[in-house]
């Protein structure tokens, strides 16, 4: 490992005049004293450290370390990853053919298509092994790997050699395309004539798309609009003010951020004529809904435009900003925290008082302030945004969440499509009992085990009687139950058959109709759309939720308690 001694001599250098510099202020004094600790301990370990080091994997690491302490929002981005940052958090845009990956048994397998680009034009489907890219053999390989394999400039050529079922390799020739994911990955109509917007994310152009989107679905004369934020994460907060202002009108103020460094304050108000100001509006939300997503559904909670239904957000109100470094990375810092028109905050973790453990505290009911919205309704900050209508979100049971996460589901939608040229219209698409009876007999030598929250239970009970030497007294009761748990877990497939059948059939339609079959076969067991479609139907009933009336208003303060208390339990028992 070369040594650049005349290098760390200037960085000393440096660091030692910027303290002469800044001695006459004790804060700078103290920052300029600590950076020349940390430079000295870097150079010091690279200049004599035993064995040769990776000086800037030794960096990250400690900048990583640095900056742990404080938000996971707050992070340092290196210029090998910078291209992955931009994808993931700014632009939706890259030169690719148009398909998602997946590694298993050291083999890659093809998981999604998307219409429309190079993969599905060429008859790619999800299940089909990828053994070459360009003669490069992927055995082995990472899903990383594989994937800057994949990517490339538009309009280059790239070979693949596919192979389905037990058929020979085939080789495909691709031209790569610009691939665009969109914020919007669905809309139309549903039942009830109602409008649907399924909203994915708020990178760029989003707000574009949900105004074409918009705009489409008022040509056929709605009876209402559904915004879905559901397990959206968030993005760029200037979108989601655009996005607020197509159903409220010109010059209204939507959220406001506030830090310690109050040139960097902002507050932003809607700019335009709104698109659609009177049509009734429900958002959608739930548990991984946050920031941009939080900024929409609460805003238009305060200004009584639009009901909530789901479960309560994620309760993300802080803001970033990157900052470019040296050598093309940059770090992005939290600045702000946001503030929506009743004037909360609904940022749920205190990440500035941390337990002596270093656990995040969430803040206590007993802290929590009490707002108003535009006419009046009581809403509450740190804790996300409750919904006006909470709707029970329901758990997969465990026999269809290990049929999931052993890809016996994926296996088997790949088996369907391979077998069968077509399926009918994807909202009408179901499967019949027979199509269930197959699909039992298809798992019969497939190993699916899982285990039960009555079977940790039982055997948490075993393990607790032979600590206390008690166990042989009970070991025929023990005996008995699990004989007869045995007996239940044999019909889970039978029980459950309703939620199988229901993930089953939205991997099926996706096979034929992609994303959007996804989409249009689950709406028919969606309850939160459901109760959408239902309240948007009686006008009344729009009326007395956005005016707090009878039954329908904004969970108070007690309600909120007792949520809480119920989520946190469930947490916990789901941890352990």
């Amino acid at each position: 490992m070369k040594r650049n001694y005349k290098k760390w001599g200037f960085i000393t250098g440096l660091i030692v005049l910027a303290i002469g510099i800044w001695s006459f202020d004790d804060d700078l004094f103290q920052i300029a004293k600590n950076l020349d600790v940390f430079a000295s301990v870097y150079k010091e370990v690279n200049i004599n450290y035993v064995d040769d080091i990776n000086s800037s994997k030794m960096l990250k690491t400690g900048v990583d370390a640095m900056l742990e302490g404080l938000d996971p929002y707050t992070e340092f981005v290196p210029e090998s990853e910078i291209e992955d940052y931009r994808l993931h958090y700014v632009s939706t845009q890259y030169g690719g053919i148009g398909a998602g990956i997946f590694a298993r048994n050291n083999k890659v397998f093809i998981s999604d298509v998307f219409e429309g680009f190079p993969a599905q034009k060429a008859d790619i489907r999800p299940g089909d092994q990828l053994l070459k890219i360009n003669n490069v053999d992927l055995n082995g390989k990472n899903n990383d790997q594989v994937s800057l394999l994949l990517k490339g400039s538009k309009g280059a050529s790239i070979k693949l050699l596919i192979k389905r079922d037990a058929a020979e390799p085939v080789e495909k020739n691709l031209i790569r395309d610009e691939i665009k994911q969109p914020n919007v990955t669905y809309s139309g109509m549903v039942d009830g004539n109602m409008g649907y917007i399924k909203l994915d994310k708020f990178l760029e152009n989003s707000a574009d798309e949900v105004t074409t989107a918009l705009n489409n679905i008022k040509k056929n004369n709605p009876n209402g609009i559904i915004l879905d934020l559901r397990s959206n994460g968030g993005g760029i907060l200037q979108e989601a003010v655009k996005i607020v202002n197509l159903f409220v009108p010109k010059n209204v103020e939507i959220v406001s951020q506030k830090g310690k460094i109050r040139e960097r304050n902002s507050t932003y108000f809607t700019q335009n004529i709104p698109a659609e100001p009177n049509l009734p509006l429900v958002v959608l939300v739930n548990g991984r809904s946050a920031s941009a997503s939080e900024i929409v559904a609460g805003s238009l909670q305060d200004l009584d435009r639009a009901i909530i239904i789901g479960q309560r957000s994620y309760g993300k109100g802080l803001v970033q900003q990157t900052f470019n470094l040296p050598y093309n990375s940059l770090v992005k810092i939290t600045i702000a925290k946001y503030y929506i028109p009743s004037g909360r905050c609904v940022q749920a973790l205190d990440y500035t008082h941390r337990k002596d453990d270093g656990s995040v505290v969430k803040v206590a009911d007993s802290l929590m302030h009490e707002f108003k919205t535009k006419d009046g309704r009581s809403v509450y900050d740190g804790g996300g945004v409750y919904p006006d209508i909470f709707v029970k979100q329901d758990r997969f049971a465990n026999v269809t969440q290990a049929l999931v996460s052993k890809l016996l589901i994926f296996d088997y939608a790949t088996l369907y499509r391979n077998t069968h040229d077509k399926i009918g219209d994807s909202h009408t698409f179901h499967l019949t009992d027979a199509d269930y009876d197959t699909f039992v007999k298809y798992l019969g030598d497939k190993n699916y085990t899982y285990t039960t929250a009555t079977e940790k239970l039982v055997n948490n009970l075993k393990t607790e009687a032979t600590k206390e030497k008690q166990f042989v007294n009970i070991q025929a009761e023990y005996d008995a139950l699990k004989a007869k748990m045995i007996t239940s877990k044999k019909n889970d497939l039978q029980q459950n058959r309703d939620e199988i059948k229901q993930v089953l059939e939205n991997e099926i339609a996706s096979r034929y109709y992609y994303e959007k079959g996804r989409y249009e076969t689950n709406f028919k067991y969606d309850k939160e759309l459901a109760q959408s479609v239902k309240i948007m139907q009686d006008k009344s009933q729009v009326a007395a939720v956005l005016k707090g009336d009878g039954n329908y208003k904004v969970i108070g303060k007690p309600q909120l308690a007792m949520i809480s208390k119920k989520v946190e339990e469930k947490e916990n028992s789901e941890e352990q």
